[in-house]
């Protein structure tokens, strides 16, 4: 037995009286009028920057107008065709360092807390944590109330891995001095598209 095994053991041979965990299905969660409305006021309070896009719209030219300087451009999506990198193809995770923007497809947000969730769809999911700046594609049909519904939701594809992911990286643990990008991408843009 490990020792991990052996403390585990030695609780449960000193629980008194056992309870039976309580039925989460009948919870509801929180909702809102406009769940859209309520996600971009999220979003952005917690420094993220949510653009609705206009149908017809093209997705490279915004990107290009948002980021005029970005040399690097990582994506594996079809429509993105401004990509200098694809993490499908790069040999190693670290050959994404440098990365300017990472252009990555959500699946669903949540009006709760403005957070999105990102399955692996990529070979090299670091395209997510290392790129400076981020922009995720989300549907803006597919904005749920709450993490209630969001669970209900997930699904894993072949790689078995998700993430949530609400704005940008940001710390305040030095000197109670905020710092964005501590983690992963220092800004992070929604595309919310059209329906």
């Amino acid at each position: 037995m490990s020792s991990k095994e052996d403390i585990l053991a030695k609780y449960r041979a000193n629980v008194k009286q056992k309870y039976d965990m309580p039925r989460l299905d009948d919870l509801q969660g929180i909702t809102y009028p406009e769940p859209v409305v309520q996600f971009i006021k999220m979003s952005e309070s917690v420094g993220g920057q949510v653009i609705e896009i206009d149908p017809g719209r093209d997705i490279n030219t915004l990107v290009r107008e948002l980021y005029p300087d970005a040399k690097e451009i990582a994506s594996n999506l079809p429509e993105v065709t401004i990509a200098t990198r694809n993490p499908d193809t790069v040999g190693r995770a670290r050959d994404l360092n440098g990365t300017d923007v990472g252009i990555i497809r959500g699946v669903f947000g949540v009006a709760e807390n403005g957070c999105i969730w990102i399955p692996q769809t990529m070979k090299e999911k670091a395209v997510c944590f290392i790129s400076e700046n981020l922009v995720i594609l989300l549907p803006k049909s597919q904005i749920v109330n709450n993490m209630h519904e969001a669970y209900q939701r997930i699904e894993f594809n072949d790689y078995g891995y998700g993430t949530f992911i609400s704005g940008p990286s940001k710390t305040a643990d030095i000197a109670q001095v905020l710092v964005m990008g501590a983690q992963a991408a220092r800004s992070v843009t929604v595309f919310l598209l059209p329906e």
